[in-house]
């Protein structure tokens, strides 16, 4: 066994010995390796100020990633209402179809009243919850959402049914300059034809509308004019709150399946302050414990690992401010946290191969490249499962459990691209100012390599590369030169024909 080890040693210092280039130390160009990570600091800094300093440019106020007017918030960091609604009447054909689209009519509903970030889910087969948060008046949703049942409007003269919900394109509140707070009307096709026909022959009558089985109208409103067009005005002596309450109940009327209201339940906004609050102290505490973990363990590339990680945070922010689809809840600060952690996985992962490496006679700029090319597929193979896991979640799952597959979803995805790219290029700029320094990475060969120098072979990996580099050069160069030369013959071909 010594004499084998004693072989290896003398083989590995022969090859050093005649290797045509200088180490590679010597021979790279620490200028513009300089250059290019001055470069990346200051696009660290310059995404730091834009992540968390607010600015005012003129009358213009920016605000940074990490902010509220950035990151829309949920329900349970926002403060707000929440209701759950259950179908009445499940027997019934295209049960799952009429509920999505019960969903969607309520999730109009709420955005023509304002609530643009209200999020309407289905929970189960046949349960919507609606979701809205940051209202000024928590209680006042719900009248504005009612409780949805069916719709109709009877002749008064005949007690003839001649509009249904089904007939409603559109409900809403507006002012008129001679009638004050109205509400205005849409009908589909059909319901333009029965209102025309009923307001033609039934001038001075009256309609009255009823919701569900009620035998009570909630308005009863007179017919002065023939409405051929399909949109009509009720007037009367309203408010500004009546008038929409008045259009919000007609649209609750609109919806494919009459819903029943199960659960509702305020929620302060005092919980999402100090869930913010601690959950931004946790993030910091977190963050700063993974840097310094790395910084001790893996030394300079525990550097390179921690600016990688500080981009990543910046980067992932930005991602949560601009995804539209992205609302921020606690179980999705839950996801945020463990995206940092999993973060340094990949780090991990490559840093122990290189040290694995280089502790099996190879240099540091050898090790280098092959720990990345080495950790690779383990890295796609751990991360890709946990991509699969959020997909599900996010398809099969709904409310808390969307938003941590989410955020979770994307926090791995960009840790993928800052481990693979920024992370590797920021530690191959730091090799490239120092390859022959092994305590500076924490390096340590094994007992048969000790004698190695930590660049010994660094000549012949550059050597490698530029070898590799030129087979590449030299495979384009041959299939441009064969596709000239089949471009070539077809052209020779058609000219014989």
């Amino acid at each position: 066994m010594d004499e084998q080890n004693s072989l290896t040693v003398e083989k590995a210092n022969a090859e050093r010995k005649n290797a045509v280039a200088p180490p590679a130390h010597k021979a790279v160009k620490k200028k513009s390796t300089i250059v290019k990570l001055v470069l990346i600091g200051i696009a660290m800094v310059i995404g730091m100020i834009l992540a968390f300093v607010p600015m005012r440019f003129g009358l213009t106020l920016y605000n940074p990633f990490l902010s509220k007017e950035s990151i829309s918030l949920g329900l349970d960091l926002q403060g707000g209402v929440y209701a759950v609604y259950q179908a009445t009447n499940t027997d019934t054909s295209n049960f799952d179809a009429k509920m999505e689209g019960t969903r969607s009519s309520l999730e109009s509903l709420l955005a023509t009243k304002g609530y643009t970030e209200a999020t309407i889910v289905r929970e189960g087969t046949d349960r919507i919850r609606v979701e809205v948060p940051d209202v000024d008046d928590p209680s006042g949703i719900l009248q504005v959402i009612g409780e949805p049942t069916t719709v109709r409007f009877v002749l008064d003269s005949t007690n003839e049914t001649i509009i249904t919900g089904d007939n409603i394109v559109n409900a809403d509140s507006g002012y008129d300059e001679n009638s004050g707070y109205v509400v205005s009307l849409e009908f589909d096709s059909e319901g333009r034809r029965k209102f025309a026909e009923v307001t033609a022959n039934n001038q001075g009558s009256t309609i009255s509308i009823y919701l569900g089985d009620s035998t009570t109208p909630i308005q009863t409103a007179n017919i002065n004019e023939t409405i051929p067009n399909g949109r009509a005005m009720i007037s009367g002596n309203f408010t500004a709150q009546s008038a929409q309450e008045l259009a919000g109940q007609i649209m609750s009327g609109t919806f494919d399946v009459a819903l029943e209201l199960k659960e509702s339940q305020t929620i302060s906004p005092t919980l999402g302050e100090n869930a913010m609050k601690y959950g931004l102290i946790a993030g910091i505490v977190g963050f700063v414990l993974v840097i310094a973990f790395l910084c001790v363990i893996y030394r300079m590339m525990g550097v390179a690992a921690s600016f990688a990680l500080v981009i990543y945070v910046i980067i992932y922010l930005f991602f949560l401010a601009v995804l539209p689809w992205v609302q921020l809840t606690l179980p999705g600060i839950a996801g945020i946290l463990l995206s940092i952690g999993m973060a340094v996985d990949a780090n991990v992962i490559i840093f122990e191969r290189i040290k694995d490496e280089y502790r099996g006679g190879k240099s540091i700029m050898a090790a280098y490249h092959a720990g990345f090319k080495k950790a690779l597929f383990a890295i796609l193979d751990s991360n890709v499962t946990t991509v699969i896991a959020c997909v599900l979640l996010m398809l099969l799952g709904t409310g808390s459990i969307y938003g941590f597959a989410l955020t979770l979803l994307v926090g791995v995805i960009i840790s993928l691209f800052t481990a693979l790219l920024v992370s590797r290029a920021i530690l191959k700029y730091f090799i490239n100012l120092n390859s022959y320094n092994a305590k500076l990475y924490h390096l340590k060969r094994g007992k048969q390599f000790e004698g190695l120098e930590a660049d010994a072979t660094d000549a012949n990996v550059m050597a490698d590369m530029e070898r590799e580099k030129q087979e590449k050069e030299d495979k384009q160069q041959e299939k441009e030169r064969a596709k000239k030369e089949r471009r070539s013959q077809k052209n020779r071909g058609g000219e014989t024909a």
